[in-house]
């Protein structure tokens, strides 16, 4: 086919994805086109990426669901001047980052890696944000909720999936295991000897003011999805 000519399936699904507001995986686009061809419109869909990939907008898959974002060098450029930015406190981001590596993870287990007790407030702050879910229950007496993250705490931090997650050795080249170096350590390298429900386990300090501690940014760290 010329370059110059695009066919109409390319068209009708790159105008759904312009104008859906929440990301559509390959099968709802095919049912939103009337049945279309699956391997079509998945065909449509990685020209539509590919010709976007050098432009102000990408076209980006997170978890197995499409949508245009702003490339990423530009999002500066979208943001307000008088936003308000919300941060998340040292305990948040520290039970951020031990879900996101160890999920799906109760409470108990979290405190165990924390050591120290983490308030239900902390938990809400997340599922707040939209970055963290309720994933069911543990099988195990008193059946604990467990708690995984969700695809827009992918979205917002620009990861196709968990497995583009850093690792330890990228973490602290970047400065960024100082005070929770040994958290971070103890999900990468689980002692499953060691009491691995952390059922029993307990924190030796209080989180009375882990919410004082430094701050994360929570105004996105990929590109802005334009609206």
């Amino acid at each position: 086919m010329p370059e110059n000519i695009v066919d109409d399936l390319e068209r009708a699904v790159e105008a759904t994805l312009f104008a859906t507001e929440e990301p559509m995986s390959i099968e709802a686009l095919a049912g939103h086109l009337g049945g279309a061809d699956v391997p079509s419109v998945r065909a449509a869909v990685q020209r539509l990426a590919a010709h976007y990939e050098e432009r102000g907008i990408h076209l980006v898959e997170r978890s197995k669901k499409w949508h245009f974002q702003t490339a990423a060098d530009l999002a500066h450029l979208l943001r307000r001047e008088r936003e308000q930015v919300r941060r998340l406190s040292r305990a948040a981001t520290e039970v951020l980052a031990i879900i996101a590596y160890h999920e799906p993870v109760s409470r108990a287990e979290i405190e165990s890696v924390r050591g120290v007790q983490t308030a239900k407030g902390t938990l809400d702050v997340l599922m707040e944000a939209g970055w963290v879910r309720i994933a069911g229950r543990r099988e195990v007496p008193g059946r604990p909720v467990i708690y995984a993250t969700t695809p827009e705490f992918l979205q917002h931090f620009g990861l196709a999936s968990r497995r583009d997650l850093p690792g330890i050795d990228e973490l602290r080249a970047a400065g960024l295991l100082d005070p929770v170096d040994d958290a971070y350590d103890a999900l990468m390298t689980p002692d499953e000897e060691d009491n691995p429900s952390g059922a029993d386990a307990e924190p030796s300090r209080t989180e009375t003011d882990a919410e004082h501690g430094a701050e994360t940014d929570l105004s996105g760290h990929a590109g802005a999805t334009p609206s």
